[in-house]
């Protein structure tokens, strides 16, 4: 009967539409030139016949009615015959485009129905059109060049809403969903450690916060995780990937290091620590040296700071000054140097724009050149400056005149040196000459004494067939060892004066020629060999309202540089750029949640990824922008929203619904970065120096070809050597990038090496041998006492019974404070007894089985590490829930 009921209802509602609004529910929307067949044009055809100045064939596709004017063979389309175009002839041939690119089936019919549907546009087209591919409304209204707009924050009527993000989040979401609690105390604890320092909590740390009383617990733990100098190191590790850190150049075989690369590490994570504001922090990276002005006698500290910035631009691959100084070698550092700055702030592919208008998004190559423009008086590739010569010397006047003075000393005791030399050398001349009669022994002495240019062949030929004459300082010791002896009282003392010189360090910094100002071309087909007209320092057309693009001086009168980097700068961070904003804001909530709101991070065009949640984009973009670029302010309202507190326990009904988590009704598990992974294993065997800065810890190959820390591994990740022939094994297995240009998002991958590294790699072992022997001391424990065999306990006068259980006492010690140390919480019951019953059989078989220990390890100590070896091996030690 319901359904009955149902089904008339539904046939009165129809009857009730007229016949014209029947229709327009049932006929499929017309296709659009403006919104579909020109995105075809514009991938596969106006290469030829749209972006240059010359048409292919005299073609031009970029206005119908150009396309039906045609080229040489006629016209192109005839509106309602697609069968008879030209258009759909030669593409359906796979005439065109020419190449192996073909159009595909699909996209070809969408062109046979416009032309059926008539070949109409949605709008008359404008008179005039100007060179190259003209930005559309459907262009301009993509969400990604659309302005930044703070949405209106719907008031939802749900007592899990704790911020505006919560607010937004619970309106996107379908019915069925909604948050999931909140996670334990306990949870939360380990995930603002990690998430912000990178660190687990100590056991003193954890009880503290674990055992609070006061109700804002939660928000003074975010306080001081983002007041602790580590989460500089966390988060500067972050800007490190988009920034391409590395401390080698690459490009060649050599593979060259770059000794003072650490400066710009160390300078990252110091404006991280410091608060400094987002837009200040970018506008230093990219006219550090702008805003630093000439130098006045010595660098001042601020102006040291701001050279160390430009490091930005110096971090893409050049090997001009290793092997490969060629003007492609050149070109390729300027190029990449291009990507980096755009995928890190832009979050569009300029570079496809390198040597035609982008396919896809309204980026023309004028755009391309006009935007190395800016950088090209810093490069200046024709009048190439290699990375030594590029570096910034902090040398003060003082260290001058000290290292002067100290070159002096040390001139005067090897000038000494080099008389006494002479002196000893005239004695071994005379002494050996003495074993020769005259004028054998007169011949050999001119033969000798003779510069060797001025040597007749007799003389040459003489001092051949009497080889003891020919003396030299590197076998004076053969003919006076006393003498020998002496001349390195002298090395030594020269080496000891010259210790005293000051050392020299510095920064490796972008800079521009004083006086010289480059033109920039634009290449035809990108190769520099063929330069065409000359282009001027701009943004990308799309970044601004139509008109409103602002202009950047070819050289600012009042700067010692052009002030194009500075005014470039100033644009990007004003506030009215579309796209800097919501790239920072969506890298920031990625690294918060495992997942962005727009999944291709550096990539906002039409290659990209739409955002799930656009409102929210702009609302945090805005937000961001509001609060002065303030990114701690950003991370405290993230992390006190609801979504971020949420459990990471599903829930089969809402997985069904939402498999992905799209809607954010759960905390997704991540997995740590490789650098966390092996930082939380020197903290948990208590080894972890936590001191920051410095030049970064050295690494090698071992025996078995590895690249592994050489000597101590005590220091933090971010403090191991980036190089980019040399990537650190472990870190490498666990998806630590390796810098081609730079990282836009890390992979998080499962493969066999990572299990093989926590299983059999040195470093795991070393930190689990570590780890026992932590537990073992802070407990005040002797390994022996784990044992208790049979023997021991009838001496001390106790039962078998008693000997095992006070053994078996010790043991639950040991392994409830290894699981404290390691996974950073107490073992249930149930874990403690599972833990038990597995240390009791390795203690048993080790007992049984002696071949299973390590050199001088006894059975109890060997249980003991095999535990904290499984713990480290565990998906808790490896994910952070």
């Amino acid at each position: 009967m319901i359904q009955k009921t149902c089904s008339l209802l539904c046939w009165l509602m129809l009857c009730s539409l007229s016949p014209v609004a029947i229709v327009q529910a049932t006929e499929p929307e017309p296709i659009s030139f403006e919104r579909e067949v020109r995105a075809i044009l514009r991938e596969y055809c106006f290469d030829c016949h749209g972006a240059n100045e010359e048409k292919e064939g005299n073609l031009d596709l970029r206005l119908v009615r150009f396309i039906q004017a045609g080229g040489d063979s006629g016209a192109a389309v005839h509106a309602g015959k697609p069968d008879e175009s030209l258009l759909v002839q030669r593409i359906a041939s796979a005439e065109m485009p020419p190449g192996e690119a073909r159009v595909p089936e699909a996209k070809l019919d969408i062109l046979r129905k416009w032309i059926s549907a008539g070949a109409k546009t949605d709008r008359e087209e404008p008179l005039e059109i100007g060179p190259g591919i003209p930005i559309t409304d459907e262009d301009r209204n993509y969400w990604a060049f659309r302005p930044i707009t703070r949405p209106v924050v719907a008031a939802v009527d749900c007592d899990r809403v704790r911020t505006p993000i919560d607010a937004i989040l619970v309106d996107a979401m379908p019915s069925g969903l909604s948050f999931s609690p909140d996670a334990e105390r306990s949870v939360l604890i380990r995930r603002l450690y990690f998430d912000l320092i990178g660190l687990p909590p100590t056991p003193e740390e954890f009880s503290r916060w674990n055992e609070s009383k006061d109700e804002r617990w939660y928000e003074q733990l975010i306080d001081s995780l983002l007041d602790s100098p580590h989460y500089g190191e966390r988060w500067g590790r972050h800007w490190l990937d988009v920034a391409g850190y590395a401390e080698s150049e690459g490009q060649t075989v050599q593979d060259a290091n770059r000794p003072w690369a650490w400066k710009y590490r160390d300078y990252v994570i110091r404006s991280f620590n410091t608060n400094k504001s987002f837009d200040r922090f970018i506008t230093e990276q990219l006219a550090g040296d702008e805003l630093a002005g000439q130098k006045q006698g010595d660098w001042t500290a601020e102006q040291i700071e701001l050279l160390t910035a430009t490091g930005f631009l110096r971090m893409a691959a050049d090997g001009t000054g290793s092997g490969d100084n060629s003007p492609e070698a050149r070109n390729k550092v300027i190029v990449d140097t291009l990507k980096i700055v755009s995928t890190a702030l832009l979050g569009v592919s300029v570079g496809c724009a390198q040597c035609h208008d982008h396919r896809y998004d309204p980026i023309s190559q004028l755009d391309y050149y006009a935007m190395r423009a800016i950088f090209e008086p810093a490069f200046d590739w024709q009048n190439w400056r290699v990375p030594d010569a590029r570096r910034v010397s902090l040398y003060t006047a003082a260290d001058r005149e000290k290292a002067a003075a100290v070159d002096q000393e040390a001139k005067q005791v090897s000038d000494e040196r080099s008389a006494k030399q002479a002196e000893y050398m005239a004695q071994a001349l005379d002494k050996e000459l003495m074993k020769y009669d005259e004028p054998l022994r007169a011949q050999l002495r001119a033969a000798y004494e003779a510069k060797e240019k001025e040597r007749t062949a007799e003389q040459t030929e003489l001092l051949k067939q009497n080889p003891s004459v020919n003396i030299t300082p590197g076998v004076l010791y053969q003919y006076l060892p006393a003498a020998a002896e002496e001349l390195k009282k002298f090395d030594a003392k020269i080496a000891e004066i010259r210790s005293r010189k000051p050392n020299e360090e510095f920064v490796q910094a972008l800079t521009e020629q004083a006086e010289r100002v480059p033109d920039t071309h634009l290449f035809h087909r990108g190769e520099y060999q063929a330069p065409k007209q000359k282009v001027l320092p701009a943004d990308l057309t799309i970044a601004a309202a139509e008109g409103a693009l602002p202009k950047f001086a070819e050289r600012d009168s009042s700067l010692p540089t052009t002030g194009r980097r500075l005014a470039y700068a100033r644009w990007l961070m004003s506030g009215d750029h579309p796209l800097v904003a919501r790239v920072l804001v969506n890298r920031i909530w990625m690294h918060h949640f495992g997942q962005a709101i727009v999944a291709t991070p550096s990539e906002f065009g039409k290659l990209g990824v739409s955002p799930t949640h656009p409102e929210l984009l702009d609302w945090l973009a805005d937000e961001f922008m509001r609060s002065s670029w303030d990114l701690k302010q950003l991370h405290r309202l993230i992390l006190t929203s609801t979504a971020w507190r949420q459990s990471s326990v599903r829930d089969p009904e809402k997985v069904a619904i939402d498999a992905e988590n799209k809607f954010y009704w759960y905390k997704s598990i991540q997995r740590l970065d490789a650098e966390v992974l092996r930082d939380r294993m020197l903290v948990a065997s208590g080894t972890l120096e936590r001191e920051l800065f410095g030049a970064s810890v050295a690494i090698k190959e071992d025996d078995t070809g590895q690249v592994v820390v050489d000597g101590q591994q005590k220091r933090r990740s971010v403090y191991v050597r980036v190089r980019r022939s040399q990537p650190v094994a472990m870190l490498q297995s666990f998806d630590a990038p390796v810098m081609d240009v730079n990282c836009e998002r890390r992979p998080v991958s499962t493969v066999a090496t990572q299990s093989l590294i926590l299983m059999n790699g040195e470093f795991t072992l070393q930190q689990a041998e570590l780890l026992a022997a932590r537990v073992l001391r802070e407990l005040k424990v002797d390994d022996k006492s784990i044992e208790a065999p049979a023997g021991q306990v009838e001496a001390q006068g106790e039962t078998q019974t008693e000997g095992q259980e006070k053994a078996t006492s010790v043991l639950s010690g040991l392994l409830r404070q290894a699981w404290r140390l390691t996974l950073c919480r107490e073992p249930t019951d149930e874990e403690l007894q599972l833990s038990l019953e597995y240390a009791v059989t390795q203690l048993r078989d080790l007992q049984q089985d002696p071949s299973g220990l390590a050199p001088s390890a006894t059975a109890g100590k060997q249980t003991l590490v095999n535990f904290c070896h499984a713990l480290m091996n565990s998906n808790e030690f490896v994910y952070a829930e």
